[in-house]
């Protein structure tokens, strides 16, 4: 009886110890576990940081490829104006060089030629007017009036329906005004020579 007893006391150490390492490993495994789960959540953080930074750098990235795309366009618009310009630039030209010529051999400038001449004429004046009012305050104060004499509104009316009549542009003040050369005498006003009576 008395070994009966103590075998099975044996066995329960036995079964004791067993339990306390079984505990020891859970005690183990659940430390294990919970550093996992902190690294986890670590990671969900760090990965939705990452995503935001990823959606704000890709919004950039949006904006300043559509700041890049305006700005493209508008340099396209640009230079069209600008060689638009310097066509016009070179119609003007070769127009006053026309005008020129038509003017200083004495044949008035047709119609078309002479509306243009008018407009140029006006747009001269405009930005001449422009640049004055452009100048500082201070310069206009400390300048000397210049004495600019006026004519009066029937004199300049007479010599705009005086130059409309002959068919010739209307030249400004601050302008050269071509001056017509004579015109050459056509054949038809030369008299012919009496003819001479045949002797017989």
């Amino acid at each position: 009886m008395s070994s009966f007893l103590l075998q099975i006391e044996a066995e329960l150490v036995q079964k004791e110890q067993r339990l306390l390492k079984i505990d020891f490993l859970c005690e183990n495994i659940s430390d294990m576990i919970d550093r996992i789960r902190a690294v986890v959540e670590n990671s969900k953080q760090d990965m939705l940081v990452f995503a935001r930074r990823t959606n704000e750098l890709q919004r950039k990235i949006n904006h300043k490829t559509q700041e890049i795309k305006a700005l493209f366009a508008e340099l396209s618009m640009k230079q069209a104006l600008a060689i638009k310009l310097h066509q016009e630039i070179r119609d003007k030209e070769q127009f006053l060089m026309t005008s020129s010529m038509m003017i200083s051999q004495g044949l008035p400038p047709p119609k078309a030629e002479k509306e243009r001449w008018k407009t140029l004429c006006n747009e001269k004046i405009q930005k001449a007017a422009a640049e004055a009012r452009a100048k500082p305050a201070e310069e206009k104060q400390g300048a000397v009036p210049s004495q600019v004499p006026t004519i009066p509104e029937e004199e300049d009316e007479d010599e705009d329906d005086d130059e409309e009549e002959e068919g010739l542009p209307l030249v400004p003040a601050h302008m050269t005004a071509f001056r017509p050369s004579e015109p050459r005498p056509s054949p038809r006003h030369f008299k012919k020579p009496p003819a001479k009576p045949f002797g017989i």
